[in-house]
């Protein structure tokens, strides 16, 4: 059977910092090409619409999966999925991906018929149950695994049986020379472990997985690192090395093949204070980049975001991590209820400290606690706008200053990491890369004005809607976490981590659920 994978095109902040490589399209990839059938995988953040119709007029696919990860990206996988079904009205269209496991009968409804089911949960093993009952049945799917159509729910989404017998399909991304973050130009990325067993508010990574966390053993990653040719590698782990000893037996036996290559993680602070050990082992393996998301800089934001590392935790994580001399990444997390002094605040602290700081905007996600908590209404329901990037609350100063002070804030703090001064500091990287062919970290540079502007943000606002994401329901005191899981919680039985991180996952993070 011909099956074509897609993965949509970038979003706002991508357009300027990264492009990665499409991970879990190519580990869906691999599982249909594993059960005998033709693949082929379009990237549209390498290539254009144009390129997807005419593979499609071309290779005339039976079945293509649009990978629906992001919240922003519903109305082009809808539209393309419209413009397909007009181009093959034979064709079996489904979506899957993170943010869709969420809001499958919303998917459906916006496609209007021209999108069969929605594929929650894990993709693997859902896309082999549903190419092999299409091939048997048609259209009768009722027994595939976290199959939802119009009129029917399969059973519940299956977790593939071990991380270790997926591998992706890399070969079948045409442009890798295109994939980057950062510095690392190019860069491939890779899994360790998949699931969180935390349960910050504003995340539904823990919610997803139903807060089940599971590792690949460390001869799988050795095996699949040695394979990888991009000198650069983003480990793609929610919060890398949780489970100490299993970072120090992936990087020992590293050390012993004599694979280098140069890492970007993200982490916690706290697990970082933790597990020292670890990092200094990665940072002679080569680890560059080290992401920490803070979330606040303020004892009152850790704890609207539930996170129960205290202040002090951070700022001492952070001094450590400065100690390891490597790029240190934060993210800190704009409410809309900022005002012109919050985020002179935010802004003269980020340019005291030498960390690249990263803003994004408070932004409520189905599948989140404050989905179902937030009691401010949205102020609109545009899926494009669901970025991180734009703010969809309130904002307590009229939204076109809200978005002058933080667009001021991110230019302030972009100047500072990708400047003149910057500039003349990685010239050696810069040159590097040239010499290699590769112009992503370069052309990053430059891009900043042309992206990030008040005025095109507030256009965003006034563009016509097609497709409204549906209002989240009535404010609710406390939700029950396991109504929002999408994988079931298996228990403790379901996180391959000690007993003592455990303990410390428990007494780390403020929900109930199990």
């Amino acid at each position: 059977m011909r099956f074509l994978a897609v993965h949509p095109s970038c979003l706002m902040y991508s357009k300027i910092y990264l492009r990665l490589e499409p991970l879990g399209l190519e580990l869906v990839a691999a599982a249909a090409e594993r059960s005998g059938h033709s693949v082929r995988l379009i990237d549209l953040q390498c290539e254009s619409h144009r390129d997807f119709f005419r593979l499609v007029q071309r290779w005339r696919p039976e079945v293509i999966a649009f990978c629906g990860n992001y919240l922003a990206n519903v109305p082009e996988i809808i539209d393309l999925g419209h413009a397909t079904r007009a181009l093959l009205p034979d064709a079996f269209i489904c979506v899957g991906g993170h943010s869709v496991s969420f809001i499958p009968e919303e998917i459906l409804r916006h496609g209007a018929g021209a999108v069969d089911c929605v594929l929650t949960g894990e993709g693997e093993t859902a896309i082999i149950e549903l190419l092999d009952a299409f091939e048997k049945n048609g259209h009768d799917l009722k027994e595939v695994p976290g199959c939802v159509t119009l009129d029917h729910r399969g059973p519940p989404p299956a977790f593939v049986k071990s991380l270790d017998d997926v591998l992706p399909a890399r070969h079948l991304a045409r442009n890798r020379r295109k994939y980057f973050i950062g510095q690392l130009d190019p860069a491939a990325s890779i899994e360790f472990s998949r699931g969180c067993p935390w349960d910050c508010v504003f995340c539904s990574a823990w919610t997803f997985y139903g807060r089940n966390y599971r590792v690949k053993t460390p001869e799988r990653v050795v095996e699949e690192l040695a394979q990888i040719r991009e000198p650069g590698i983003f480990i793609v782990d929610d919060v890398a090395f949780i489970q100490g000893e299993h970072g120090m037996q992936i990087g020992e036996a590293l050390a012993r093949r004599g694979i280098r290559k140069r890492y970007y993680l993200e982490t916690r602070g706290d697990v970082l204070l933790r597990n020292k050990e670890v990092f200094q082992l990665w940072k002679r393996l080569g680890l560059n980049t080290m992401f920490l998301g803070l979330e606040a800089i303020d004892e009152e934001g850790l704890k609207r975001f539930r996170k129960r590392v205290t202040l002090s935790k951070n700022f001492e994580a952070l001094k450590y991590a400065r100690s390891l001399d490597i790029t240190v990444a934060v993210n800190i997390i704009a409410d809309p209820s900022w005002d012109r002094e919050r985020f002179k605040v935010v802004r003269d602290w980020c340019l005291e400290i030498p960390e690249v700081v990263n803003i994004s905007i408070n932004t409520p996600y189905p599948g989140t606690e404050t989905w179902h908590t937030e009691s401010r209404r949205l102020t609109t329901r545009d899926y494009r706008l669901f970025d991180i990037q734009h703010a969809v609350l309130p904002t307590k100063l009229p939204l076109p200053e809200f978005y002058k002070e933080l667009v001021e804030t991110q230019r302030v703090l972009s100047r500072k990491h990708l400047g003149w001064a910057a500039m003349r500091q990685c010239a050696g990287i810069v040159v590097r890369h040239l010499l290699r062919g590769q112009t992503n970290f370069l052309r990053m540079l430059w891009k900043f004005d042309s992206v990030y502007r008040p005025d095109l943000q507030l256009a965003d606002h006034r563009q016509s809607v097609k497709y409204e994401i549906s209002l989240p329901p009535g404010s609710a005191g406390k939700v029950e976490p396991r109504a929002l899981y999408i994988h079931k919680s298996r228990g403790r039985s379901g996180r391959q981590i000690d007993h003592h991180t455990e303990e410390f996952v428990n007494a780390t993070r403020m929900g109930g659920a199990g």
